[in-house]
């Protein structure tokens, strides 16, 4: 297998190059997961910048307002933590363009770890993945959720991300077993299926542009990505299909819309949606409860159509099911039927709601940054694709297959 690949620059998009020759039979990598074993027909990647350098470098004039701000912001966090570096600026910067954007220009600035003292809040921005090991795994329980639970409750109430311990603690005993092999075997299917979509429609486009004398097209790796989990998550999840690939759909707009308010949530100076009648006067609050309505009856019709076909049995019988033949294979049916757990449909809904909002951006986001590192590297590509063709071959993927992939397992 073969691939033609130049080094990315700062930021992911995807510009795939279609060779003059379509009747070559070779397949090549592309950013449809290859995990999955999709590939796309005789094309080539390369990553480019979506921002250019110089752009996103260049810090916007600080006013007086962002002046004050900061001096308030470095007073009410105690100032400088020991020899951390800080960033500062006008609050402009972190508007206009994506967050991470911003945080990554920090990133280059400052180091993995350092302190962010913008406006009205300050963050420790933590990108060093043994400093993120001591803090999510071997201490977890010493540090709260801060700003981030209070931004994302209204949003997935007592989800298990923003959930207090003991909610967390409860929630997650009940989740974990609906995640049983036959189960993952299973969701090898739909990952496959929703991935063939997704590189489906990029030869498709590739072929469009061919047939106006065009060699390439240009995507957005997240986008492209986040589409694809928004509809594995939709399967996987609850059984409805986004077909978020291939069309717009009214829930995953309003997924993006409740998203974009909770980063403006957490960037703003001052909390002004706490005040009274703000949801209704506002208009990015109107547009907010629009969103949430849309997405809360879409899972409030999934949760009910579920109870309506209940059928109640032990852990143990569930997780032996025949996953393969059932119509309904998803993890809410799962939940649903299990006997002893009788939980409110508004905490199913919270459930829900949080495995698709978070779970669709956290995959997306590895995918993409997957994508952009191995396109740096065309070594390491050529190795990651030699091992898919020897391990999954041609056949339809399935969970055991995908065990035995050393190079993406570790």
């Amino acid at each position: 297998m073969s691939s033609s690949l130049n080094n990315c620059s700062n930021y992911p998009c995807l510009m795939v190059h279609r060779p003059s020759d379509f009747s070559s039979p070779r397949f090549s990598s592309s950013s449809a997961t290859p995990l999955f074993g999709c590939k796309l027909k005789g094309s080539s990647i390369r990553c480019e910048s979506s921002t250019s350098t110089d752009e996103t470098k260049t810090s916007k004039q600080m006013n007086l307002l962002d002046n004050a701000s900061n001096l308030l912001t470095n007073f009410l966090s105690g100032g400088r933590i020991g020899n951390m570096p800080t960033a500062e600026g006008a609050v402009s910067d972190l508007f206009g363009k994506p967050l991470f954007f911003s945080l990554y220009d920090w990133f280059i600035e400052h180091g993995s770890v350092y302190k962010l003292a913008f406006g009205p809040k300050a963050f420790v921005v933590v990108s060093d993945p043994i400093v993120a090991r001591h803090i999510l795994r071997e201490n977890a329980f010493s540090y709260d959720k801060g700003v981030l639970a209070d931004i994302l409750e209204p949003i997935m109430g007592k989800g298990l991300i923003p959930a207090d311990l003991d909610t967390w603690k409860q929630r997650r005993r009940v989740i974990a077993p609906g995640f049983h092999s036959l189960y993952l075997e299973a969701m090898a299917k739909v990952f496959t299926d929703c991935s063939l979509r997704m590189t489906t429609k990029i030869d498709k486009l590739l072929e469009l542009e061919a047939s106006r004398g065009e060699q390439k097209i240009e995507l957005d790796l997240e986008a492209e990505f986040s589409n694809l989990a928004l509809d594995i998550i939709g399967l996987g999840v609850f059984n409805y299909d986004f077909g978020s690939v291939t069309k717009e759909s009214p829930v995953i707009k309003a997924v993006y819309g409740t998203l974009f308010e909770a980063e403006h949530r957490s960037t703003f100076y001052i909390p002004y949606w706490k005040i009274p009648l703000a949801k209704w006067l506002v208009p990015r609050q109107l547009k907010f409860q629009k969103d949430l309505k849309v997405i809360n009856d879409c899972l409030d019709e999934l949760i009910k159509n579920a109870k309506e076909t209940r059928e109640e049995a032990d852990v143990e019988k569930l997780q032996q099911r025949d996953y393969s033949s059932i119509k309904d294979a998803s993890l809410l049916r799962f939940l649903v039927d299990m006997r002893g757990v009788d939980a409110d449909d508004r905490q199913l809904r919270d459930d829900l709601m949080t495995m698709l909002i978070a779970g669709h951006e956290t995959t997306a986001a590895v995918l993409t940054w997957s994508i952009f590192l191995l396109a740096q590297h065309p070594s390491k590509m050529r190795k990651a694709q030699a091992e898919i063709d020897s391990v999954l071959g041609q056949e339809r993927t399935t969970f055991e297959a995908v065990k035995k992939l050393e190079i993406w397992n570790h």
